[in-house]
């Protein structure tokens, strides 16, 4: 990214592109409910497995990151279009 006088802006969002052994933890209220990632993680496989606490809880920042990144696309094709609202159509049709 760069700004009108030619220099470096730095890019805040990394959009998960950051250090992947970072051990910061996401704020609670960004996650999706641990109990639903369960249970779509259970629609899937068979009746019988167990998920563990810890599989559950990777994929609810993975789902969580992977939210943040769609709609932060879908965002920046608003901003770049000068429309103020993100639709469906938005974030489907985001790079």
């Amino acid at each position: 990214m760069v700004d009108n006088s030619g220099g470096s802006v730095p890019n805040n969002c990394d959009h998960g592109q950051g250090d992947i052994n970072s051990t910061e933890q996401p704020d609670p209220g960004q996650l999706l409910p641990i109990a639903n990632v369960g249970r779509i993680m259970k629609q899937i496989l068979p009746p019988n497995a167990k998920i563990s606490m810890e599989a559950k809880q990777t994929m609810q920042e993975c789902i969580s990151e992977f939210i943040s990144f769609v709609t932060g696309e879908a965002s920046d094709k608003c901003r770049k279009e000068r429309r103020k609202t993100v639709n469906g159509a938005t974030t489907s049709a985001a790079p």
